[in-house]
């Protein structure tokens, strides 16, 4: 008889950033799928998702992967359910309507390497502040780089666990940095985020140091904030072949700013100010190539002869992959040429 280890992962209904939560499960003679994968439920009122008197949360899994950090292991996240089976009110995921996986989905997620002791980034000396912003992007040797054993040994662990991510570097200040994953799905590319995220918290745990995913946590300074870079793209952006097209679907997101920022991350206001490769947060604004605006078209795209993606520059490092997701094909959904291309 074989035992496996299953760590069920989900998030919590903390308010307004939510969390990252895991337990595991043994099972015996698992045949390593999903649908093996056995219901299980959780306190909820140790997770501000219930009350002591009905304390019951489902969780429904999702998404499998191999857990290469583990022997006999595997990550199973999931989604969670109320008691009778409807999804519950934090569940971003259940929101999403991609059930055909025509919108594909790119995330850069950037993060700061964070020392509990100092209660600064990795490599901020303990007073004061190290040298200013410039040579830590994509830096090379001790002087400016610092954790790379940590990010090199996540990305061996995601690619290991199947996870499609498609790069990494260290970002514009001391101690940041961010990896990229794509996938086709929108579900699939935030349970990929999400697992990634919990494949580093668990990595930096052994280092004794943590992650930072608040998009400004260096405060009101000359600092590069943290963002969470939404590339996206359907069958319409895809094969448009049309300025005007991508005309017309960033144009659909002027009306719903407020809608999105809800959905982007606390404390974005810190981050949008209009510095440091952003547009304010109360403005909407889209160009080629134009990393200070809210929706960029990528250059790629123009010389494919507009036929690609966008990438909303507004999600911050802390937001819900589902929720951002599910936001943007709400949106794009309201552009003309969505239904001719989708046959509604």
């Amino acid at each position: 008889m074989s035992k496996t280890k299953l760590e069920y992962i989900w998030l919590d209904g903390y308010k307004p950033t939510q969390s990252l939560r895991s337990k595991t499960k043994i099972v015996r003679n698992f045949d390593g799928t999903l649908d093996g994968c056995p219901g299980w439920s959780f306190d909820g009122s140790s997770t501000e998702q219930a009350d002591g008197h009905s304390s019951d949360c489902l969780l429904q899994p999702v998404a499998l992967f191999p857990d290469p950090a583990r022997k006999n292991a595997f990550l199973v996240m999931c989604e969670v359910l109320s008691p009778d089976g409807t999804p519950h009110s934090s569940n971003g995921r259940a929101t999403i309507e991609d059930d055909d996986n025509d919108f594909w989905f790119g995330f850069e997620q950037e993060y700061f390497l964070w020392n509990p002791e100092t209660d600064k980034p990795l490599g901020f000396p303990a007073s004061g502040y190290p040298g200013p912003q410039g040579p830590y992007y994509c830096s090379v040797g001790a002087k400016n780089a610092f954790g790379r054993e940590i990010v090199e040994e996540h990305l061996d662990l995601c690619l290991d666990a199947g996870i499609n991510v498609e790069g990494i570097n260290s970002e514009v200040a001391t101690g940041q940095w961010e990896f990229q994953i794509f996938a086709k799905g929108a579900k699939a590319a935030g349970d990929q985020v999400w697992v990634a995220r919990y494949l580093l918290e668990r990595t930096a745990e052994k280092y004794g140091i943590a992650i930072n995913w608040h998009c400004k946590p260096l405060g009101a300074t000359d600092w590069n904030g943290s963002g969470m870079h939404a590339n996206f793209s359907n069958e319409l952006l895809r094969t448009a072949g049309s300025k005007d097209v991508y005309d017309t679907a960033c144009q659909a997101f002027a009306p719903y700013v407020k809608e999105h920022i809800a959905v982007y991350g606390a404390d974005n206001h810190l981050r949008l100010t209009g510095k440091h490769e952003t547009q304010s947060i109360d403005r909407f604004s889209y160009g080629v190539s134009d990393r200070g605006a809210s929706i960029r078209i990528p250059i790629a795209t123009v010389e494919n002869n507009w036929k690609g993606w966008l990438e909303d520059r507004r999600p911050n490092s802390a937001a819900d992959p589902y929720k951002v997701a599910a936001r943007i094909i709400k949106t794009v959904k309201t552009v003309p040429e969505y239904a001719t291309v989708n046959g509604h």
